[in-house]
């Protein structure tokens, strides 16, 4: 297990508007391998609204599996991207879970064996009859 500092940028892009909204944070993380995947680990912040909320990736292949759990939420999100691929799931809120379904449009792994480099997700996320959007998050090991 090696210590890793993360910089992650979340953007997203409703379909009603042309607006943008963006955040931005540093954070401390691990890296580590295990039966032949890699996992990066790290504690969200106050600036992505989940403080007290630990996210994990677990990347293996052409296949990323988040997984956030923590105090924060109820019920631990599991969210599966793979290119072309869809997602069903549950997102928790403070009101309850709530349907989700994830289309990833892009995946690009550049994370080396040494573990440096970066990650971009492109994916469209619709919680059932709340809202629909498109998010591209990219994760920089510096």
């Amino acid at each position: 297990m090696k210590d890793i500092m993360l910089k992650i940028i979340g953007r997203q892009v409703s379909t009603d508007s042309a607006n943008e909204d963006q955040i931005e944070f540093v954070t401390e993380g691990k890296i580590f391998e295990k039966d032949k995947a890699t996992y990066l680990v790290y504690e969200e912040s106050e600036v992505s609204g989940m403080p007290g909320c630990k996210t994990s990736l677990k990347l293996m292949g052409d296949t990323i599996k988040m997984k956030r759990f923590g105090d924060s939420v109820g019920l631990d999100t599991v969210i599966e991207f793979q290119k072309g691929r869809r997602y069903e799931g549950f997102y928790d809120t403070p009101f309850g879970a709530i349907e989700m379904e994830v289309l990833t449009n892009d995946l690009v792994n550049n994370l080396t064996p040494d573990g440096k480099g970066s990650i971009d997700i492109d994916y469209h996320v619709s919680l059932k009859g709340l809202s629909e959007g498109r998010s591209k998050l990219n994760i920089q090991i510096i």
